[in-house]
């Protein structure tokens, strides 16, 4: 909804018939809606959908202004930039990033954690390791910023002047496309490495600090009744 179709739309919009700001137009409308159905069904700004919304608006104002080159370059890194400093920002508030992700009471019994907790000490040291961690993945939108980059000045070239804009645009929305392919494996692939390796370490030393296996600490499911 925030991304992948909305790049689909910007791609292919040309061979649906549709002009670049009619497909720009349509593109826009996937993350808007989805971030207003957010907004109404959980009462808050959903933060995926409004950096969604403002990367294909930039994305759709290049093409639309058929800039090339560093301008996407600086695109494409600017918005894992943005979320990493989020990330970051929020180790120094009362509510870290990683927390949100990692205490989720869906997988785990958070009172049996609390309970597991039982001293200062302990409660202290799991604070420093949520803060920690969250710090950590902060550096995993670094370390996706500067994939972003590196990837966007080889595949995001300089266009020549002696093509018209419709000619710029066209080839604008194939370097979009070939982003967004490659990218699932320069860039996903060692971002997934490296946030695994940031959770494998909190799960580690939460069992530790606890003294619980995972299995006493995750939610059991229920086997359904007929």
């Amino acid at each position: 909804m925030n991304i992948i179709i909305p790049v689909l739309i910007l791609n292919k919009g040309a061979r649906l018939g549709l002009t670049p700001v009619q497909a720009l137009l349509i593109a826009l409308a996937f993350p808007l809606a989805n971030g207003v159905y957010s907004l109404i069904k959980d009462k808050k700004v959903n933060f995926i959908s409004v950096l969604g919304l403002a990367n294909i608006l930039f994305s759709g104002i290049l093409t639309l202004l058929a800039l090339g080159g560093i301008w996407f370059a600086v695109k494409e890194a600017l918005f894992p930039l943005l979320i990493g400093v989020f990330v970051l920002a929020s180790s120094r508030t009362k509510k870290p990033f990683f927390e949100t992700m990692f205490l989720n009471p869906s997988i785990f019994q958070l009172d049996k954690l609390d309970a597991a907790l039982d001293s200062e000490e302990k409660k202290k040291a799991f604070e420093k390791l949520i803060i920690r961690s969250t710090q950590y993945l902060s550096l995993s939108f670094l370390l996706s910023a500067v994939l972003n980059f590196g990837l966007s000045l080889y595949i995001f070239t300089p266009l020549s002047k002696d093509l018209t804009t419709e000619q710029k645009q066209q080839i604008l929305n194939e370097q979009l496309s070939h982003m967004t392919a490659y990218s699932m494996v320069v860039i996903l692939v060692p971002t997934l490495i490296f946030v695994g390796f940031i959770m494998y370490n909190a799960f580690k030393k939460t069992t530790t600090l606890t003294g619980l296996k995972m299995d006493d600490l995750m939610v059991k499911s229920t086997p359904e009744k007929n």
